[in-house]
């Protein structure tokens, strides 16, 4: 099959994520026709996760291309640039506080860009409920879509923008991410100001981590007066299985905690023994580095999709920044393939070098010394 010229081609991105909406966003503002499809009920169906930092020479790019940087600088919160870093008896070793107007890389909430992506797309681009299972077709396209409601869709370009467990990166790489040896779990605190006012004065306005080389904590200050907290630790991924316990057993999850970190001080306990609700388990994968694939005139990938790596403050930023230079690659080619093989070109080796920096990164959030966001204020969970 002859590649098609992109105004003509059928264009399905997977994935409604910042990645996959920013790319969709981007396509119709040069007048290219795109479907957008997720697995999810619908926009609020479940917890969008905590608070994203959009760095000024990535993320804040892709959202100048679609037309939304104001919009972005009006939700975001400057002063959760701020960034503590303690110690386990809660003694502040680095501080930076932003300056007025310092805007390289405010916070915004997940859910609330999102929302603005969303808002910005024309009605329908994005059907709901669109669980992916499968892609079959000659590489040349065109390209079967299968779902798990039993309906097809037949596309000529594949844009895998559905995460970690990518079922779109099946279609060009036999790759699967691996455990790290470090899993987080998730800690919420709400009305902090009124309800927890030590663990809010603790954390301030941005982030706070600590860590003892063997576990570590980063407390984060979202929008709407919440907090999260990561819980740090080197464990087995099945660790609570192997446990005998069950996520939802929060009495005996924090027993176990409160005695790994029974070195810490009390009131840096308190970011453990204090949230509201039960805990979510969240074990870090990476994909393995480098990861690339042959071109595919009808596949490709951007964001974690693409090259899942440690969580310390790049993913969202290179999803956002492969979806733009993708979405702008497929409005300037003659074809499809011209534009998969350009956006490749340059995004395959950027996310190679990157990944290779933080290969084993996941340790980073373990060491007692002061790590890399304290050092040029650059990276976070």
């Amino acid at each position: 099959m002859t590649s098609p010229a992109p105004a003509h081609a059928r264009i399905s991105i997977i994935g409604a994520g910042p990645g996959g909406l920013t790319c969709a966003r981007i396509l119709q503002r040069h007048g290219l026709a795109l479907t957008v499809y997720d697995r999810d009920s619908g926009p609020h169906a479940r917890n969008q996760g905590g608070t994203l930092d959009l760095h000024a020479d990535n993320g804040q790019i892709a959202l100048r291309e679609a037309g939304l940087l104001e919009e972005f600088f009006a939700l975001a919160r400057p002063e959760g640039q701020e960034m503590r870093q303690m110690n386990p008896a809660g003694e502040i070793l680095f501080h930076h506080v932003p300056e007025d107007g310092e805007l390289f890389k405010p916070e915004i909430n997940r859910g609330d860009l999102q929302d603005l992506l969303l808002g910005s797309l024309q009605p329908g681009t994005v059907q709901w409920r669109r669980a992916l299972t499968s892609i079959s077709g000659p590489a040349d396209g065109p390209r079967l879509l299968h779902f798990a409601d039993g309906t097809t869709v037949e596309t000529d370009l594949v844009i895998g923008a559905d995460g970690a467990f990518s079922r779109v990166r099946q279609a060009v790489s036999p790759a699967v991410p691996q455990y790290s040896g470090v899993s987080f779990l998730e800690a919420w605190f709400s009305d902090v100001q009124t309800r927890h006012p030590e663990i809010a004065d603790l954390v301030g306005q941005g982030g706070a981590a600590a860590a003892d080389g063997e576990r570590g904590l980063f407390a984060q200050r979202n929008s709407g007066d919440h907090i999260r907290v990561y819980i740090i630790r080197r464990v087995p991924a099945d660790w609570i299985k192997r446990n005998r316990l069950t996520i939802d057993d929060t009495g005996a999850i924090r027993a176990q905690l409160l005695e790994e970190y029974a070195g810490w001080s009390p009131h840096m306990r308190r970011l453990i023994s204090d949230n509201d609700g039960l805990y979510v388990d969240r074990p870090i994968f990476a994909l393995p580095v480098p990861h690339t694939w042959e071109h595919n005139p009808t596949v490709t990938l951007l964001g974690d999709a693409a090259h899942l790596m440690p969580p310390l403050g790049v993913g969202v930023n290179l999803a956002m920044l492969d979806a733009g230079e993708l979405a702008l690659a497929l409005a300037q080619s003659a074809t499809v393939a011209d534009a998969v093989r350009a956006y490749e070109a340059t995004m395959l080796p950027r996310s190679t070098e990157i990944a290779k920096l933080l290969e084993g990164g996941a340790e980073q959030l373990l060491s007692d010394e002061l790590p890399d966001f304290a050092q040029n204020d650059d990276t976070q969970p």
